[in-house]
């Protein structure tokens, strides 16, 4: 049976969409290249939009990927009230997402303890 979702989480997966496809088509800010949005939550009016993203160079030059996520909102926010039909376009608040970065090393360290137990099965068999 397949899941409903409610139509704040249509509107925030549509708006993250539209973001995503504007900051790589329409926004020529190279401090803004070689991110990903991973998700935006909606305030309750819809008034606010916390956009959540991640970088391809980790938490390098963060500073001025905000910077120019920042000086790019205005422009993002007018194209997605052009796109998304909604009664108030939210004010966007961008914020790095270090769940993708948290999980990579927390995997690192599940395979750093399963090979020292490998290690200390092995040595101890012998």
């Amino acid at each position: 049976m397949a899941k409903e979702y409610s139509r704040g989480q249509r509107v925030s997966e549509q708006i993250r969409r539209e973001l995503a496809e504007l900051i790589r088509l329409e926004v020529k800010d190279p401090r803004v290249g070689f991110i990903s949005l991973t998700d935006v939550e909606l305030s309750p009016d819809y008034a606010h939009a916390k956009v959540f993203f991640t970088s391809m160079t980790g938490r390098e030059g963060l500073e001025e990927i905000l910077t120019g996520l920042r000086r790019a909102s205005g422009f993002l926010r007018r194209e997605l009230g052009r796109r998304v039909r909604i009664h108030t376009t939210p004010q966007l608040h961008f914020h790095y997402d270090q769940s993708v970065e948290e999980g990579s090393r927390l995997s690192q360290l599940i395979d750093q303890t399963v090979e020292e137990d490998r290690r200390r099965t092995e040595d101890s068999d012998d």
